[in-house]
């Protein structure tokens, strides 16, 4: 699943990023993916600027947005250094989609999923309590997408993921909105694992309609035990793909 398609659900500008950005990204990827380990000392500004075929300002202004997300420390005579993950702004709009492009790390999907268990079931509850009609016919409509896109990969889970945010607009609390890019991530991260076969798409159908029908008829006590079932369940499938050393 292309990290083109988390930037699409966040309604990302769609134009032609700077070329501070894309090295940004190129970098951040490798980071992500552990090319660039922990504690490594990147190549100096020469290299890379050689290597991305940019001026040394371009690459300058790549590490400075890759420093702004708390990836690389830059010291004088010493050099630029990869930082921990418990440095990184992990919430991040580009530090979430870039792990798209890297090989799925089960304590990282784990996390997400915890996220949004302790968070997601709540949230369908203020939704059944709050949703005016306009936010119930968001949610119905992603359902009905989920159905009529069940026999494509990336067509179901944008619908999926619509689903998720309309029950998250429903739920009228502004600072949920800055949990998108979780679900969004750990969506796209983990229908790469379990969503191998199209034709599974459609398991997961009544059960998202009975967290609308929840919600539409303002039981919260049911949409909150509903969502938490359906989390959990994607979890264990999670579990029994990755196999025995999942988290």
């Amino acid at each position: 699943m292309s990290e083109l398609v988390y930037y699409d659900l966040k309604q990302t500008a769609n134009m032609t990023p700077s070329l501070p950005v894309q090295v940004a990204r190129e970098i951040g990827r490798r980071i992500v993916a552990g090319t660039l380990r922990v504690d490594s000392i990147i190549d100096d500004e020469n290299s890379l600027a050689e290597r991305y075929k940019v001026s040394r300002i371009v690459i300058r202004e790549a590490v400075k947005i890759l420093v702004g997300k708390g990836m690389l420390d830059v010291r004088r005579g010493i050099g630029t250094r990869v930082l921990p993950r418990s440095r990184w702004a992990l919430l991040d709009d580009d530090v979430l989609a870039w792990h798209l492009s890297a090989p799925p790390r089960q304590e990282f999907l784990a996390q997400l999923m915890e996220i949004r268990l302790s968070i997601e079931p709540k949230t369908a509850r203020w939704a059944a309590e709050r949703a005016t009609p306009d936010d119930i016919a968001a949610i119905k409509k992603a359902c009905d997408d989920m159905e009529a896109e069940q026999a494509s990969t990336e067509g179901f889970i944008i619908a999926d993921a619509h689903f998720h945010k309309a029950v998250l607009k429903a739920a009228r609390n502004e600072f949920l909105s800055g949990l998108e890019g979780v679900i969004y991530s750990a969506l796209l991260i983990s229908v790469r694992i379990t969503n191998k076969n199209p034709v599974e798409n459609g398991a997961s159908i009544p059960f998202h309609r009975d967290v609308y029908q929840a919600i539409a008829d303002g039981d919260g006590d049911k949409a909150e035990a509903l969502t938490e079932k359906l989390l959990s369940d994607a979890t264990k499938r999670l579990r029994s793909e990755l196999g025995p050393k999942a988290p």
